[in-house]
C-alpha cells in the first residue's frame, strides 16, 4: 500500500496477490478510520482467498504531514516505510507527467522493488521517537526567533539611517528616552509615526529577547537533568555535557550536534557526513570529469552548525592537528580557498566528535575546558 497525502484528499494505492493493477481510492485528508477499512477489507479478501492473513507493508513521503501516521500504522500492525522523495528515479523527459495518480502508483512499485531486496531503488527515513523528536524543538525556535531578532534590528537601523541617525541601540533597556532624545540629520526631531513604528518594532525585540533567555535556560536546565539523572546518566544521555567540555564548544552548538546529529547510529565516518550533506558530488561522463562540490543533501540545519563550529574550533583550539592541518593547507591563501579548506575540517571535526562520544576517542590536540 502507498499513501499519496495532501491537504485536501489522500489516495491510497493498493496491490494485492489477487491482481496485477494497483487499485486507487481516494479518501479526504486525515480520516483514518477510513483509511484502515480499507485496509481491514483488503486484507479480509486476501485472507478468503489464500486462507491466512496476509502482511501488508505501506509507505509514503517524508514532507509537510511529519510522521504521527507512520506511528499510527504501526500500531495497527501495517509495516509502514517514510520515503525520502529526492531518492527516487524519475524520467528525465522535458516535460514529465506528475499527477497523484502517478505519483502513488510509483510508491508502490518503488515499496515492492525495496521489498523484494534491491536497497538502493529508494531512501528510507529513520523515524525519531517522540521524545527526539520534540527534544528539537528549542533550538529550533531559537533559530528562528534569532531570525526574527535580526530582521527587527536590522528594520530599526534602516529607518533610522534614513533620517541621518546611526547611533540608537535598540538592545539598551534605555531606549525610549535614546528615541525622545534622537535629532535627525537635518536638525528636527523624529516624525510622530516613525517614531511610533519604530517603538513597536522596539518592544517586539524586547519580546523576542526575553523569549531567547528562557528558551536557553530552559535548554540548560534540561541537558543538566540528563546529564545528573538517577546519579549516573549513560554516555548516550550526558552528550550534550561532554560536548561542552572542550574549548569553543557553547551549551547551544552543543545541542544542536547532540540533537540533530549524536542521537543517531552511524555505520561509519561516510554515512555521517552524508547525513550532513558534506559527501564530495564529481561528475564524470567520458571525457569531462569535475568536481561539483559537496552534495549539500543532508541535514542543513547540523551543516550550517558544523561549519560554525570549524571556525570556531581553529579560534580556540590553534594547538589541535586539525588547525595545524588547516593552517597547513591555507599557507598564504586568503578569501575563497579558506571558505573551502573550512568545510573539510567541518567533516573531520564532526567524524572526530562522533569518535569522541562513541569510543571516548579525544580528537588530536583538543583541551578541555578549565
Amino acid at each position: 500500500m502507498a499513501i499519496e497525502l495532501s491537504r485536501t484528499n489522500w489516495l491510497v494505492g493498493l496491490l494485492t496477490p489477487l491482481s496485477d493493477k494497483i487499485s486507487l481510492r481516494k479518501i479526504p485528508s486525515g480520516d483514518t478510520q477510513q483509511l484502515f477499512e480499507i485496509v481491514d477489507h483488503a486484507i479480509e479478501k486476501v485472507s478468503r482467498m489464500i486462507g491466512r492473513k496476509p502482511e501488508i507493508v505501506s509507505c509514503y513521503e517524508a514532507g509537510y504531514d511529519g510522521f504521527w501516521l507512520h506511528r499510527l500504522l504501526e500500531a495497527r500492525g501495517v509495516t509502514n516505510l517514510v520515503l525520502d522523495p529526492a531518492s527516487f528515479m524519475v524520467s528525465r523527459k522535458a516535460r514529465r507527467a506528475k499527477t497523484d495518480r502517478l505519483d502513488a502508483e510509483k510508491l508502490v512499485c518503488v515499496l515492492m522493488a525495496f521489498w523484494r531486496g534491491e536497497p538502493k531503488v529508494c531512501t528510507i527515513v529513520k523515524v525519531p521517537s517522540t521524545g527526539e523528536e520534540d527534544a528539537k524543538r528549542l533550538h529550533r525556535e531559537r533559530q528562528f526567533l534569532m531570525k526574527e531578532r535580526i530582521q527587527h534590528i536590522g528594520r530599526i537601523k534602516g529607518l533610522l539611517s534614513t533620517q541621518g541617525i546611526y547611533t540608537f541601540s535598540p538592545n539598551r533597556k534605555d531606549w525610549p528616552q535614546q528615541l525622545d532624545a534622537m535629532i535627525t540629520g537635518d536638525g528636527r526631531v523624529l516624525p510622530p509615526l516613525l517614531r511610533a513604528e519604530i517603538g513597536r518594532h522596539c518592544r517586539r525585540l524586547a519580546l523576542v529577547d526575553a523569549m531567547l533567555k528562557e528558551i536557553d535556560a530552559q535548554r540548560d536546565t534540561i541537558a543538566s537533568a540528563e546529564a545528573c539523572s538517577e546519579g549516573s546518566a549513560p554516555p548516550k544521555e550526558d552528550r550534550i555535557q561532554r560536548l561542552a567540555q572542550l574549548k569553543g564548544i557553547g551549551s547551544q552548538i552543543a545541542t544542536v550536534l547532540a540533537r540533530e546529529v549524536f542521537y543517531r547510529r552511524f555505520q561509519n565516518r561516510r554515512s555521517l557526513a552524508s547525513y550532513l550533506g558534506l559527501t564530495p558530488s564529481p561528475f564524470q561522463s567520458g571525457s569531462m570529469d569535475h568536481d561539483q562540490g559537496i552534495s549539500k543533501a543532508g541535514n542543513p540545519r547540523a551543516r550550517t552548525t558544523s561549519i560554525e563550529l570549524a571556525w570556531l574550533w581553529l579560534r580556540y583550539q590553534p594547538q589541535s592537528a586539525l588547525a595545524g592541518w588547516f593552517k597547513q593547507r591555507t599557507s598564504g591563501s586568503k578569501g575563497r580557498m579558506r571558505r573551502i579548506i573550512i568545510v573539510a575540517v567541518a567533516r573531520k571535526l564532526v567524524v572526530a566528535l562522533w569518535r569522541y562520544l562513541e569510543t571516548g576517542l579525544v580528537p588530536d590536540g583538543a583541551i578541555f575546558k578549565a
